[in-house]
């Protein structure tokens, strides 16, 4: 170690902070220097890295601001740092991570090691039967309205390091540089995107949220998704309570619950017969309502469970339209299925956690573009249902080449 650096910063945490940089992909900042570049002079660019944040001398660029659509309308700010600064923000996310994991509640369950969704639907799921009301919400923009101050004050309660606070404060205090080239300062928020952000609003919620969930309504358990959150109560004068005053907590933090994302839902099933407006709610790309269940005993009745989502079904079927399969006529289907079946193993393997049926409509639909694209490529199958049908033969007799064949969602033969 070069004890004439003021921090004291090991090399070898900048090098363990680039190889996850490199696993989690991402693209180029401001620099548009992709991962790849950066790697092709690897031991001269994580020199500088270390040499100036061990110097103090460390400054971050500005974070290239990408305009994403919102499907309801509008556009998100995602904010891409460079390689560089990636690496940087993942060097302090080391050293900060582990202090902060032990006091973070054990329903919180976004951007943690060891934490899923899954885990958040499973524990949700079990809650809805034994609770009758939800209330359901998100945070509007949190990201976007962090208040710096009050996020400071709560990570100098974790950590006296000067480099790790320093960096920080750095951090979000870099401007946005927007797609028109022009600069905007912050004042407040931290990018989304950043590799250090999320870690922060986990921090930022902890205290805004989860301990005072934990001080002032102790007997209503939670599942937290980043900013995505259900509290489930016995009663819906508790869940109208618990509204009004989770309204004043979060604005007390300079957050707001968004209006169109924020109910109290009655979780409605065969034992519980009150009619109320609101009967489902959705989570995390599942939507939680009464269905259809067969006992063990061969009994029905109506359970409260969940289910993927109508809004993640369309979004499934519209990225399967954007492939434009048909196109790829000079493919053959061992080539289409190394393309698509990692996408369709996730989605079968996340969205098909319950009630897997559910995905039929979305694994009928990339079976219609299989067959769009036998059409394409065979001038002999294209009339009628030909294409269908041999298409369907091939499933017979390959049924492990596409993923959803091996779940018997295959093309009718005839």
């Amino acid at each position: 170690m070069d004890t004439t650096k003021p921090y004291e910063i090991p090399k070898k945490q900048v090098l363990e902070a680039y190889r996850r940089v490199k696993a989690n992909k991402g693209a180029a900042g401001i620099d548009d220097q992709s991962i790849e570049q950066f790697g092709a002079d690897l031991k001269n660019n994580l020199y500088k890295i270390w040499n100036r944040m061990s110097s103090g001398s460390y400054f971050p660029p500005p974070v290239k601001a990408v305009e994403i659509p919102k499907k309801a309308g509008g556009v998100r700010i995602l904010g891409v740092p460079t390689v560089a600064d990636r690496v940087a923000q993942m060097v302090v996310k080391m050293a900060l991570e582990p202090k902060m994991e032990p006091i973070f509640h054990p329903d919180s369950y976004g951007y943690r090691p060891g934490r899923s969704a899954a885990q958040a639907l499973r524990v949700t799921r079990e809650r809805c039967w034994r609770f009758t009301w939800v209330l359901e919400f998100d945070i509007r923009s949190l990201f976007d309205n962090i208040d710096h101050d009050l996020l400071m004050r709560a990570v100098r309660r974790h950590t006296d390091s000067p480099w790790v606070l320093l960096y920080i404060e750095r951090w979000l205090k870099a401007p946005f540089q927007m797609p028109d080239g022009t600069t905007k300062a912050r004042e407040k928020g931290t990018p989304q995107g950043g590799v250090i952000s999320p870690l922060l609003a986990n921090l930022f919620l902890h205290y805004a949220f989860d301990a005072w969930m934990v001080r002032a309504h102790p007997d209503k358990p939670l599942a937290r998704y980043a900013d995505d959150a259900v509290v489930h109560c016995r009663t819906e004068a508790d869940a109208t309570g618990l509204k009004a005053d989770l309204e004043q907590r979060l604005a007390e933090c300079g957050l707001e619950l968004h209006p169109d994302k924020t109910r109290v839902v009655y979780c409605k099933d065969s034992n519980r017969g009150e009619s109320h407006p609101n009967t489902s709610f959705d989570f995390l790309g599942y939507t939680f309502r009464p269905r259809p269940a067969k006992s063990k005993s061969g009994a029905y009745f109506v359970s409260f469970a969940p289910a993927v989502s109508r809004k993640a079904q369309t979004a499934m079927q519209e990225e399967v339209h954007s492939w434009r399969l048909y196109r790829r006529s000079g493919s053959n289907l061992m080539d289409l299925a190394r393309r698509v079946n990692p996408v369709v193993r996730g989605w079968i393997q996340y969205y098909g956690l319950f009630h897997r049926s559910s995905l039929t409509t979305v694994l009928e639909h990339l079976n219609q573009a299989l067959i769009q694209w036998v059409r394409w490529k065979f001038k002999a199958l294209r009339q009628g249902q030909r294409a269908r049908h041999w298409l369907g033969r091939v499933a017979r007799q390959q049924p492990d080449l596409f993923v959803h064949w091996e779940y018997g969602i295959r093309p009718a033969v005839a």
